[in-house]
């Protein structure tokens, strides 16, 4: 995924971190990590404005994308039992035959570094592209520049390919577009009909993306500039379901599986205390 737009605040681990636990999870931390950041989706309607807001618009999101993102409607994120509801729907809005939802942490909830778990279950139609991301929060679509800033993807999965997790890493160097980004993938075979955790470990010197706790992507600094390594700086979180775009249109939209979803349990950030630092 790429290009979100806004304005930005940022707010990072190395200058104090804004620490927003209101809900706090029933099991304790990990080993060597302190909660720092979460959300349960315990409430109902849209979801809480101080941890998300949108990025919004129809125009392609730079992937030929067919979906238009709307702002603070239940319909497309909505918090009910327990869970945020990303929902894709066939449906007009504006010049776009579909709607969903892009909810994003930029201002309330940026980080450098950190470990991130997002426990959640897939859309499985063909034609829907669900991302759990993160962007850097001093950018915008607007500067242009992109993959050269840095793109996080904790977890893609697209539904003709189904139950294929995919994490990546782009920037300058290492991107799709030249067929190099330092990518893995890992086969969830109940990624549509089961809750699954996925993970980013973050820091100065390592990327790494798990699954249930299962490591299949790791990405290590080599310590030779920002063109390969601009992760050190703000990003925030990113949840979305695309319709179409580059990869998602590859075998075309299944209209009749509409509306999917992408049910997100929680989401938790974590700082590393001194024994992981």
């Amino acid at each position: 995924m790429i290009q979100p737009i806004f304005s930005f605040v940022i707010i990072t681990f190395l200058c104090g971190c804004q620490n927003s636990t209101k809900q706090m999870p029933g099991s304790p931390p990990p080993t060597g990590w302190k909660l720092v950041w979460n959300d349960e989706f315990d409430g109902k309607g849209v979801p809480d404005s101080s941890n998300w807001s949108y990025a919004v618009g129809g125009h392609g999101w730079g992937n030929k994308e067919k979906q238009f993102y709307t702002e603070a409607r239940a319909e497309n994120a909505g918090m009910r039992d327990g869970k945020l509801h990303v929902t894709a729907r066939q449906e007009k809005w504006e010049d776009n035959d579909y709607t969903s939802a892009r909810v994003i942490s930029r201002g309330l909830g940026d980080f450098q570094y950190g470990r991130f778990e997002i426990r959640a279950k897939l859309p499985p139609a063909r034609g829907t592209w669900a991302a759990i991301w993160m962007m850097p929060s001093d950018w915008d679509f607007s500067q242009g520049g992109w993959p050269d800033i840095g793109e996080i993807d904790i977890m893609e999965h697209v539904g003709h390919d189904p139950g294929v997790i995919h994490a990546s890493a782009h920037s300058r160097d290492y991107q799709w577009q030249k067929g190099a980004q330092k990518t893995g993938t890992i086969e969830i075979p109940t990624a549509s009909e089961e809750f699954h955790t996925y993970m980013l470990e973050w820091s100065e010197e390592r990327l790494a993306a798990y699954v249930d706790d299962e490591l299949y992507f790791e990405y290590l600094n080599e310590g030779l500039g920002e063109s390969k390594w601009p992760y050190n700086k703000p990003f925030y979180l990113i949840l979305n379901v695309a319709v179409g775009g580059e990869w998602g249109n590859v075998e075309g939209i299944d209209n009749a599986a509409f509306p999917q979803t992408m049910e997100v349990d929680y989401v938790r950030v974590y700082q590393a205390t001194d024994s992981t630092s």
